[in-house]
Order: structure tokens, then sequence, then C-alpha cells
């Protein structure tokens, strides 16, 4: 996706063109400030700088010039009255600089975008669709630790092949679960207060939740807690820290509808 910097106000009509375009483009929200707008242009690199003029009086017409100076390749693309326009035309530099009229529609916006972008419209939202559908057909897995390190590591693993949630506990999954049901989980046996046993019973409780397979996560590779594990007769068991390629095979044989209880073992 293309990336566009939208600076401006954080206002009713900035979060609503902001709303529309995050459907069709990495948009990031910078403020008026000319300094963070520096930062801001070094650090995301955006194909296109979309400033809205609402409050045009207060907005530091420095920026347009380090934009003239410093990016005279980036399009820019300003949204305004009239009046609040008027304030800037002074300050655009030949093609580099366009303006949109307020009241203006978001296709209208689109439209424009897509345009100083050299994009077809058409095939944007067709990109957009496609990327929709493959994510709604991804598979839903849920990681429970609470351990931060381990959820950002699992996260990393598995997001390319499948949709990922996140939680810090028991009681969190629970919830997560509620929310939106996963197809597998992928939990924590050592876990404070509320541990995998106890999440594990909590789930198997519930009649809507008793079928998704549950995989415990230990870090303890001794033969008294694996046989503590396997009693519960879970989907399988993955010692800490587990191998990416590994854990994706088996998942995705858990997921294909291999019997119930599969031994996942590391060794």
């Amino acid at each position: 996706m293309k990336k566009i910097l939208l600076i401006g106000k954080l206002n009713s009509v900035v979060k609503e063109t902001n709303a529309f375009l995050s459907q069709y483009f990495h948009v990031q929200l910078c403020s008026e400030n000319v300094n963070v707008l520096e930062g801001m242009l070094k650090i995301v690199n955006p194909d296109l700088v979309l400033i809205s003029l609402i409050g045009a009086y207060s907005i530091d017409t420095s920026m347009f010039f380090m934009l003239s100076d410093q990016y005279a390749q980036l399009p820019v693309l300003t949204i305004g009255t009239k009046e609040e326009s008027e304030k800037f035309f002074k300050y655009y530099e030949e093609e580099q600089f366009e303006n949109l009229i307020r009241p203006v529609k978001n296709t209208v916006i689109m439209e424009a975008v897509c345009r100083r972008l050299g994009l077809d419209e058409k095939e944007v939202q067709k990109e957009v669709k496609e990327e929709r559908k493959e994510i709604e057909n991804k598979k839903r897995i849920l990681v429970v630790d609470d351990n931060g390190t381990t959820l950002r590591t699992m996260k990393a693993m598995l997001e390319d092949t499948y949709e990922v949630a996140v939680a810090i506990s028991g009681a969190q999954a629970m919830t997560s679960i509620g929310k939106k049901r996963p197809d597998l989980i992928l939990l924590d046996y050592e876990m404070p207060i509320c541990d995998g046993k106890m999440t594990l019973e909590m789930i198997r409780a519930d009649d809507d939740m008793k079928n998704i397979p549950v995989v415990f996560l230990t870090a303890v590779n001794d033969r008294a807690n694996i046989e503590s594990v396997l009693k519960l007769k879970p989907a399988g068991y993955f010692l800490k820290p587990a191998v990416k390629d590994r854990l994706l095979a088996e998942i995705e044989k858990i997921l294909s509808a291999v019997p119930d209880t599969t031994v996942l073992d590391e060794n």
C-alpha cells in the first residue's frame, strides 16, 4: 500500500478523512508543527502529503517552503475552503501542490489521491477487496501467555499465515474467545493465578468453546510436567521456545482435522 502523511488538527473532518483513506492506504497522522513534520517525513517516507487547511491562520507556512525545497518530488494535496486555500496559494510550487475546495466528498479526495500517485482507482479498490477476502479466509489463532516477549515472538511467527490474536491471561483469553472464536489456541501452561490447566477447564466447560483445539506451550521439560500436561488431553504441546517451521507444520495438521490428541514433540 502507498503511504500518506495526513497533516492537520485532529478534528472530526480529519478523523473522517483518515478513516476513509485508511481503507486503501497506510495513513499516518501528523500535526502542523514544522519540526514534527520534518521528523515524520524522514520516518514515514510517504508517497503523498495531504494537508487539512482547517484553522488555516494558525498553520506554520514554513512547512510549504520545506516541502518545496527539500521534497520537491513529493506530491502535496491540500483541502480547505476557498478562503482558507487562498491564504496559501502563493506558497504552492508548480505541479507539486494541488488544492481541493471544501466541502468535498471522500470519493473526490480518493480520485485526487490516486491521480497524484499515478494509480488506477478501480485497481486500488480491487486490490483492497482481495486483501480483505484473504484475511477473512485466514484461520484465527489465539496465543495466550503472560510474557509479552513471547506473545510478540509467536505473533511474528504466525501472522503471515494466520490471523493472530493475543491474550496475557486466562481471563483475557476467555474474553477474546467470546468476542471472536479462534480456530486454535496456543496456551501457556505455566501462567500465574489462572494457569493453563484452569484456562483449559474453563474452555471445555463452555459448549461453544469446548471443541476448539488447544495446544499447550511449556518451558518445563521434565517427565512429571509433561505427564501432567498430557493427562489433560490437549491437541498437543510444544516446548518453549517453539521452532517456527515445526510449529506451523503441526498447527496445519491440527487444523486439517488430525485426531484431537496429537503430541507435538520438540525432540
